[in-house]
């Protein structure tokens, strides 16, 4: 040990009267077993622990009643042999008063213990398995916000702790538990050092003790006399025994803003808790019990106990003859960063090492708070060379960047900067409330930042999907074209042979019109892509896209121009008779349907108009030779399908007209050229009536002749049903619409003229009555409708296979023999 080792300073700091005088002059205690203890489950600073006990459990002494809930976490034990009474909401030791979870033990007096492990030779064991007990014992921190000390001493492969310091300074004013420690418990202090430099292995050890602790100080050096531990006294000041002031007079080195002290090779420990990994470790008990400095002047004899962890302050107090009479205010810990307990019920905890209870003159209320005067004491006081008046503006003001950039966080809530404040402005509560709202934002923007990248993750999810399901529409549009292609191809019969040249041509430019097709609709769907989301990567997909376009448009074009020559004549080219006026009428339908589609959009951009009028150029040639086709088709008598086939197709025809008109009429607002198209559709549909009425009405004149085509004569009784129907459906939806008065009387008088001609006609048809005619059928019994259900099942499973390309022929003929023995069992039913 070097009697001339260095010290250095730290900046700032304060000289308040240190009154350690009150409570230093006694030996340590024990305070007597109080008959209820109450265990709060946060003691520290992490995850609460989780209780392994029930109500009404009998407990022994340092049997474990709840568990460490997570890694930044510990273990409680009972103080004492007893009863678990209670599990719930308790006093706890806080400014707020806030009742927090505990467990409520009721002693026994027999303060028994359970069986424990201690370990004499832990130098045998490996670091794991000292962290373990360490742990398991439920230790955390002493002398300060109570952290874990088994994750404190974690191994840190990349940071090496060459430094082990021991903080024995105790520079808070009342407070003397680590003196009185040191004094009486040098040799276990040594042993728990002992117990650290195994498990983390540093190069030096400093023990760092203020000047104002003589007796503690030679204790401590008598003790490591035969070890290479260094003491180092240092003068007197507050606040030297915050951990990275202690590193920075000890060794000269700062950490940095921000940062931890591990992150400069160095490791702080109470003198408190290594006395506790030394109980922990060689004797195996927990941490049970701390000592607590009783100290103010509403005290009769102030002194340091050892209390069990949970024993009520109100108990402590009256052990050391509290005078109500005289108690102004219950501060647990130092009069600078201890805070005003809010009754004498709550429990005594892991983190509490002192209970000053003052006088009414003893610490004096600050006066009222007055504006800054920009005097600069506090920044001279403050030891972490912050700015404490720019610090308040900006608490003021709320500006969160700026504090952070001011470094608030580095504060260590001394409060030297509002002791010395000529104005008595409560900066240290300022900067509390400040570090709780930037916390609380701070967990805001993570958890808006998370939901961004859920949403944005979901998104690519669906987009990959529908370019999967894109894929998969065009594979299926590019598989039916083709066989559309090939069907077509198959029905057609030439008149004349084609030659080998002219059926590879068309064959090539078949395949491009394909190519074109599936080029253009995968740039609209990379187009939609685009106006979602926009992103550099579908820009490039769409411009290479719209080049592909581009390239197959023009190949098509080529091989369109070059067709003509090399098609064959008309006569050999076309197919024959209704196939062409079919393929005609066909296109014509698509060419109309997608100019529609589009003259729908309000604000059409340059690529859509140009795409519109080339569909109109091609609806014009295809409605020429749709023309054209029309004259070439045979004579309609040679057409027409004759009797029940004409029948059924003129009943179709007028269908869909109906369906057409039905469909415009839905329309609120219809505009000139669907009122046009409507007007129009009335027309055909008037004139495919009077053809399916001539169709239906037999007739016994010859035939016309071939070079004069069959005029069909209109029955009147037909025509008057089919004008008393539509003045009916008029009638319906004006009253629907909601029409005047004046158009409903027109309306009904028009009903009522088509109902008299309907009569007269009736009249003048000499036809007679219908006849009622009853025909009684026979009904079904239940098991010839369960054999017919049987047919129509197997017939559909059997359609449903016939359409599948890819179905297994042995599953085709089992439902072939499946509705055959259905027919047949059905045929033998209805026989008998």
């Amino acid at each position: 040990m070097s009697a001339i080792a260095k010290i250095w300073d730290i900046p700032g700091g304060i000289h308040p009267p240190e009154r350690k005088e009150l409570s230093n002059r006694t030996p340590l205690q024990r305070a007597p077993l109080p008959d209820r203890l109450i265990l709060p489950l946060g003691q520290h600073i992490g995850a609460a622990a989780e209780p392994c006990v029930a109500v009404g459990e009998r407990v022994l002494k340092g049997q474990k009643i709840a568990e460490a809930s997570g890694f930044v976490s510990v273990p409680l034990h009972a103080p004492t042999s007893g009863t678990v009474s209670f599990i719930g909401p308790q006093p706890y030791p806080h400014a707020s008063g806030i009742p927090a979870p505990a467990i409520v033990i009721d002693a026994d007096g027999r303060d028994e213990w359970c069986a424990l492990a201690p370990c004499p030779d832990y130098r045998a064991l490996e670091a794991a398995e000292l962290l373990e007990k360490i742990r398991d014992a439920g230790i955390n921190g002493l002398g300060g916000a109570g952290f874990p000390t088994a994750v404190k001493l974690a191994a840190r492969p990349q940071q090496k702790i060459r430094t082990l310091i021991l903080n024995g300074t105790e520079c808070e004013p009342y407070i003397t538990a680590d003196d009185v420690l040191m004094r009486e418990k040098a040799a276990e202090l040594v042993g728990g050092i002992d117990i650290l430099v195994q498990l983390i292995q540093p190069d030096e050890v400093l023990i760092g003790i203020e000047d104002n602790k003589p007796e503690a100080i030679a204790a401590v050096r008598a003790a490591v006399s035969e070890r290479d531990y260094q003491v180092r006294v240092f003068p007197t000041k507050y606040p030297s025994g915050g951990e990275k002031q202690l590193i920075q007079i000890l060794t000269g080195r700062e950490v940095p803003a921000g940062g931890l002290p591990a992150d400069i090779g160095m490791l702080c420990q109470n003198v408190g808790t290594a006395v506790a990994i030394h109980d922990a470790v060689v004797h195996g008990k927990p941490l049970i019990s701390r000592i607590v400095t009783l100290t103010g002047e509403a005290l009769a004899r102030p002194m340091n106990v050892e209390a069990l962890i949970g024993t009520p302050v109100g108990e402590l107090l009256a052990f050391a003859g509290l005078d109500s009479g005289k108690l102004d205010r219950l501060i647990m810990g130092g009069p600078m960063m201890g805070f005003t307990l809010p009754s004498l019920d709550v429990p005594a905890i892991k983190t509490s090492n002192c209970l000053l209870a003052s006088a009414r003159g003893e610490l004096p209320a600050p006066a009222p708070a007055m504006p800054c005067i920009r005097c600069g004491e506090c920044a001279l006081a403050c030891p972490a060379s912050l700015l404490p008046q720019q610090l308040h503006f900006f608490a003021l003001g709320q500006e969160h960047e700026q504090l952070k950039a001011h470094n608030l966080f580095d504060c260590i809530e001394c409060g030297a900067c509002a002791y010395v404040c000529p104005s008595s402005i409560p900066l240290v509560q300022y900067y509390r409330a400040s570090k709780a709202e930037i916390r609380e934002l701070e967990q805001k923007q993570q958890k808006a930042e998370h939901s961004k990248q859920r949403f944005e993750q979901r998104q690519e999810r669906l987009r990959r999907e529908e370019e999967r399901k894109e894929a998969e529409r065009r594979a299926r549009a590019e598989k039916a074209a083709r066989a559309k292609a090939a069907q077509a191809e198959a029905a057609a019969t030439p008149t004349a042979p084609a030659s080998a040249d002219n059926s590879a041509a068309g064959e090539e430019l078949k395949r491009l019109k394909i190519e074109a097709s599936m080029a253009q609709v995968a740039l609209k769907k990379a187009e939609k892509q685009l106006a979602q989301h926009d992103t550099p990567e579908l820009h490039a997909q769409v411009a290479e896209l719209r080049a592909a376009l581009e390239t197959a448009q023009q190949a098509l074009a080529a091989a369109q121009a070059v067709a003509p020559v090399a098609a064959p004549t008309p006569a050999a080219a076309k197919p024959a008779g209704d196939e062409a006026l079919k393929k005609a009428k066909i296109e014509a339908v698509m060419l109309k349907a997608q100019i529609r589609k589009l003259e729908k959009l309000e604000a059409p951009d340059t690529e859509q108009q140009a795409e519109l009028a080339k569909l109109r150029e091609q609806l014009a040639i295809a409605d020429k030779a749709l023309a054209a086709a029309e004259s070439a088709a045979p004579a309609p008598a040679a057409a027409k399908p004759a009797g029940d086939e004409a029948l059924k197709k003129a009943k179709i025809e007028a269908a869909m007209l109906k369906a057409q008109i039905r469909k415009l009429e839905k329309l609120e607002a219809p505009d000139t050229a669907q009122q046009t198209e409507l007007a129009r559709l009335r027309e055909q549909l008037a004139t495919a009536e009077q053809a399916l009425a001539a169709l239906e009405q037999p007739t016994t004149v010859a035939a016309p002749k071939p070079t004069e085509p069959a005029k069909a004569e209109i029955d009147p009784l037909k025509k008057a049903k089919v004008e008393l129907a539509m003045k009916r459906a008029e009638l319906k939806k004006a009253e629907k619409a909601g029409a005047d008065e004046a158009g409903l009387a027109q309306l009904r008088e028009a009903l009522a003229g088509a109902e008299q001609a309907l009569h007269a006609a009736e009249d003048a048809s000499n036809k007679p009555a219908p006849e009622l005619v009853r025909t009684d059928k026979r009904p079904v019994d239940e098991a010839t409708r369960a054999l017919k259900t049987e047919l129509a099942f197997a017939r559909a499973d059997l359609r449903k296979l016939e359409r599948d390309e890819n179905a297994d022929p042995a599953a085709l003929e089992a439902a072939r023999a499946r509705l055959a023995e259905a027919e047949q069992t059905l045929a033998e039913q209805q026989s008998t």
